[in-house]
């Protein structure tokens, strides 16, 4: 009898260990493929800026393949949460190929959006497959979606550990224990080594200087929490009003995006604000060395919001750097700090307070920018998570504990 229950164990153990490196090798690869194709539309848009006047037909052919091929996808990050909290049915694979087109044409032509959710999407579809290949049942298919997002997170951005905590952190360690904490950090590390083995390099970022611990300091850093919890704020609030309002005034799905695209192309191209188009990594790059305008990180909010309310596809998180980078960057010219620091604060401080995912925001802080300005980034990331409304990026996910105590009895 102890014999078959070690037998049992071990072959449970490799059978999850297995399905680990599984889903991390394809959602790697998957991330690997998007992020040079990404880098190449990006860069071809770049180069040939009159796309961006083409954009109501990229909008066109992504409404037109969700509505007749991806109605049961078109939820997106939101189907994966809502999955994970009561499971009903496999996710379709569909999912993949439909977020990685969709937001290759959203990007090519000029649209602003990001890439995590694309990777998280291709991620959870692809780990939700196995429930069938195993034959998994509801309390496994969880442990599956928790994989499938850590690993497509950690591909994307080259953050592991973070990767695997924000699968943990998003769900509110719903339902988790040591098994699929385990097992996130092993999906994670697989997807991010697959990346490294395709030899696809992520964007560095650099806090050369950090400031001495102090009152001072601290009362600034807990300023840029606020403000940046604020503007995730701001930015999760416009991403739902632009997404209501194009549904209740546009019936037909395949209209939203065209008429989306109008709008975009002509204030983004006639108004010569083309940087606001696609990632905007090169302005966050920037941020950490000059001053932004004051004005950026909001008009980063509006673009972004109107672009995927209008049913275009990408994530929210790049976007989410922009906004926090730059608010942090042009506070460098009223808070006497760094300039890098500050703009390192609001990176992850406004990542954090819209996916109400302050550890792992401030773990990928360390990751990014090193172990030393981790007290900082923790506070501002814990102030932004605060100060940013009972309602973040995505609709569908369930906010409980101290936040949910301070929103629903206290304000």
């Amino acid at each position: 009898m102890a014999f078959q229950n070690l037998k049992k164990t071990l072959l449970t153990i490799f059978k999850w260990i297995l399905i680990c490196v599984l889903i991390g090798v394809l959602s790697g690869s998957a991330s690997a493929l998007f992020l040079v194709s990404l880098e190449w539309v990006t860069q071809f848009r770049i180069q040939h800026d009159w796309l961006i006047w083409l954009l109501p037909l990229g909008g066109l052919l992504v409404g037109f393949s969700y509505h007749y091929w991806g109605e049961s996808v078109v939820k997106g990050n939101n189907l994966l949460l809502e999955e994970y909290e009561t499971p009903k049915k496999v996710i379709p694979f569909k999912m993949a190929p439909l977020v990685l087109l969709g937001t290759l044409l959203t990007h090519f032509f000029g649209g602003s959006a990001g890439r995590e959710g694309t990777a998280v999407q291709m991620g959870g579809a692809i780990a939700d497959q196995f429930t069938k290949l195993f034959n998994l049942d509801n309390t496994e298919r969880r442990v599956l979606i928790i994989l499938g997002i850590s690993a497509g997170f950690a591909s994307v951005f080259g953050t592991p550990l973070a990767g695997a905590i924000f699968a943990l952190e998003v769900l509110y360690f719903s339902k988790i224990n040591i098994k699929s904490t385990l097992l996130s950090l092993l999906v994670a590390y697989a997807a991010y080594f697959t990346v490294e083995f395709w030899q696809v390099k992520h964007t560095h970022y650099n806090i050369p200087v950090v400031p001495e611990i102090s009152l001072t300091t601290l009362s600034y850093v807990i300023l840029i929490g606020l403000l940046s919890g604020f503007a995730a704020l701001l930015f999760s609030r416009s991403t739902h009003f632009w997404g209501s309002l194009f549904s209740k005034n546009i019936k037909y799905p395949p209209l939203r995006p065209f008429i989306g695209g109008i709008v975009l192309s002509i204030v983004l191209a006639g108004f010569g604000l083309t940087k606001f188009s696609g990632l905007g990594v090169p302005v966050i790059v920037d941020s950490f060395t000059n001053a932004n305008p004051w004005y950026d990180f909001l008009l980063k909010i509006l673009f972004t919001g109107f672009t995927l309310g209008a049913g275009f596809k990408g994530g929210e998180v790049t976007p989410l750097f922009f906004v926090g980078a730059t608010l942090g960057s042009a506070l460098s010219l009223v808070i006497p700090l760094p300039i890098a620091f500050l703009a390192g604060l609001g990176f992850v401080a406004v990542f954090s307070g819209a996916t109400h995912t302050p550890i792992a925001c401030t773990i990928m802080g360390m990751e990014l920018f090193g172990i030393q300005p981790g007290l900082f980034i923790a506070i501002a990331c814990l102030i932004a998570y605060f100060s940013s409304g009972s309602v973040g990026i995505y609709k569908s996910q369930i906010v409980k504990g101290a936040k949910y105590k301070l929103y629903q009895k206290w304000l």
